[in-house]
């Protein structure tokens, strides 16, 4: 993975972009695609002739689109890989794509983006999606998913997935998450979290997110670690495999 604070070191601000629905015709994705290099020169154009705002230097990462074209994608990389940006992103993916469609389009787009500048993969994903998105070049992520499935009901563990909505933890007293990285995994019980998820309180959203969002760091930072122990393949897929199971 990139040293991104090595590279980076600022606020990023990101190039205005159309992102495309799928499934979206060829025809529509190649004007589509178009009109975001057009507004990604104009925004080049005005960011480096602007000033840092007190004080401070800004970096500005292009967008990589073109939906599932792979003619399109690759137009579109090299396109922003000229721009000579301090970092890149890719764009208009786990939109609705198959998976492995997703895990293609990575492929072929980091095959034009510059290897030494980080790699922004927008709004993915799942831990088994970062993990898969690591693995072919991503250096950086985000994604409501963390918040969005801990209002749900939904936490993230090391050894799978589990709904607290479930009768199975009614009576379970002990603590949320053993092997968790956070003080709520140990300071609350399943049982009670379960209790204020089915009573709708606050609390549940609250306790859960920041679990998952400690859960996601967590995994992140074992996987610089094995990419530093040149572990990361064996791992990945061992960790792919647990983090499917449903507790």
């Amino acid at each position: 993975m990139v040293d991104i604070q090595r590279n980076i070191g600022a606020d990023i601000m990101m190039a205005f972009d159309e992102c495309t629905p799928y499934p979206c015709d060829y025809k529509y994705a190649a004007k589509s695609l178009k009109l975001t290099n057009s507004w990604l020169s104009r925004g080049w154009k005005h960011f480096n002739e602007t000033e840092g705002l007190y004080g401070y230097r800004q970096a500005f990462f292009p967008i990589v689109q073109g939906s599932t074209y792979e003619d399109l994608r690759i137009e579109s990389a090299k396109y922003v890989a000229d721009i000579g940006a301090e970092g890149n992103a890719i764009g208009g993916l786990s939109v609705g794509e198959p998976t492995q469609q997703m895990y293609d389009m990575i492929e072929i787009v980091n095959e034009h983006l510059p290897q030494d500048k980080p790699r922004y993969l927008m709004g993915v994903g799942t831990p088994a999606n970062i993990l898969e998105g690591i693995a072919r070049g991503i250096d950086m992520f985000d994604c409501v998913m963390p918040t969005r499935n801990a209002r749900n009901g939904m936490l993230f563990t090391m050894e799978g997935t589990m709904n607290m909505r479930n009768e199975k933890w009614k009576d379970d007293f002990s603590p949320l998450d053993e092997n968790g990285t956070t003080i709520v995994d140990s300071f609350y019980s399943k049982a009670y979290l379960r209790h204020l998820v089915i009573a709708g309180e606050m609390l549940a959203a609250q306790i859960a997110s920041i679990h998952n969002l400690g859960f996601y760091l967590h995994l992140v930072d074992l996987a610089r670690q094995h990419i530093a122990d040149g572990t990361f393949s064996e791992w990945k897929n061992m960790m792919i495999e647990k983090l499917g199971r449903r507790l």
